[in-house]
């Protein structure tokens, strides 16, 4: 599965804006952010769809289908719940 490319990103850019809003994240890139220093969520594009990789605990990111708005509205409120105090 490939990081998501330009035209992938065009289409997401509706849920990068939103997490785009959520405290503590840096965007080093388009669709690529970190919390502090260490990486805490990308995407990817497949066949299949569109998909966020989130690390929300530990070392291990989740990986999250965000190509319906179900799966976009679940990953910014898992984001959000990890990132707020």
């Amino acid at each position: 599965m490939k990081h998501a490319g330009p035209q992938a990103l065009d289409r997401l850019e509706p849920l990068i804006a939103r997490i785009r809003a959520l405290p503590g994240l840096v965007e080093k890139q388009r669709g690529t952010f970190y919390r502090k220093s260490r990486a805490f969520l990308h995407f990817h594009e497949d066949p299949k769809g569109l998909f966020a990789d989130v690390r929300l605990e530990g070392e291990d990111f989740e990986r999250i289908d965000v190509t319906g708005a179900d799966g976009a509205d679940r990953l910014v409120a898992m984001a959000r719940a990890c990132l707020e105090p």
